[in-house]
């Protein structure tokens, strides 16, 4: 599929088969990510792959709202930034869950971005815990790393 292709094609998808994604092809993918842009070059991005089925189910739990879709999806990537490398890691993330994107449509799957940067729990309360400091503690994520967006991964649903 030729670059245009593969921009006309993607587009969320909160459904996926009960396929697991090979790991080889997660490790693929985030590779393609470890390539975008970023400010200064200061690569300030990094990656958890997430397989594991209660670590899925626990991560669609981070928000009362938008995160019930990783419940039902075989893999995600956490896609985070490190403050300490640049002021402009949120920038740089966007650029590298878009590439996440590209890669996953690339290889004939989909995907649905979950916006995790300060955004709350819980819709009715704004001001409340973010959803970022829950996957931080859920996933272990050590100080200077910000969740900033997890992509859930899979095989489409195939079509009756």
């Amino acid at each position: 599929m030729d670059f245009l292709e593969v921009i006309e094609k993607r587009h969320s998808v909160r459904k996926y088969s009960d396929r697991p994604v090979e790991r080889e092809v997660l490790e693929a993918i985030v590779k393609v990510a470890q390539t975008a842009p970023s400010s200064r070059n200061s690569k300030s991005s990094a990656f958890m792959i997430v397989e594991d089925r209660d670590t899925l189910d626990a991560l669609s739990q981070m928000r009362d709202y938008g995160s019930g879709l990783l419940a039902g999806a075989p893999a995600a990537v956490v896609v985070l930034g490190d403050e300490t490398k640049t002021d402009l890691w949120v920038d740089n993330c966007a650029i590298s869950a878009t590439f996440v994107q590209l890669a996953v449509t690339a290889m004939d799957l989909v995907s649905c971005w979950v916006h995790v940067n300060d955004r709350p729990c819980l819709k009715a309360e704004p001001d409340g815990r973010k959803a970022g400091d829950y996957v931080s503690e859920l996933l272990g994520i050590k100080d200077g790393l910000k969740p900033y967006c997890v992509v859930a991964i899979g095989y489409p649903v195939e079509e009756a």
